[in-house]
């Protein structure tokens, strides 16, 4: 994996610093909440059939291809 680690939003305010979430993790998450977005009412929604596990495990295969794109 491309640099998956590093932070999505950084802070440094002096005193108070964090890292937030991982880059690999917003990009997870974006790309789930797409994917559950498009379902339209024809579809048989992936998580109605005990699909929460692999809508999880192909949201972050999303984010580690885009990592991989997005080439640092």
């Amino acid at each position: 994996m491309i640099n998956g680690d590093a932070p999505a939003f950084p802070v440094d305010f002096g005193i108070m610093q964090g890292e937030g979430m991982t880059l690999r993790d917003y990009f997870a998450s974006d790309a789930m909440k797409g994917w559950l977005a498009s379902c339209g009412d024809k579809l048989q929604h992936p998580v109605e059939e005990d699909g929460v596990k692999y809508v999880a495990k192909m949201s972050y295969a999303m984010a580690d291809a885009m990592l991989l794109a997005r080439g640092k």
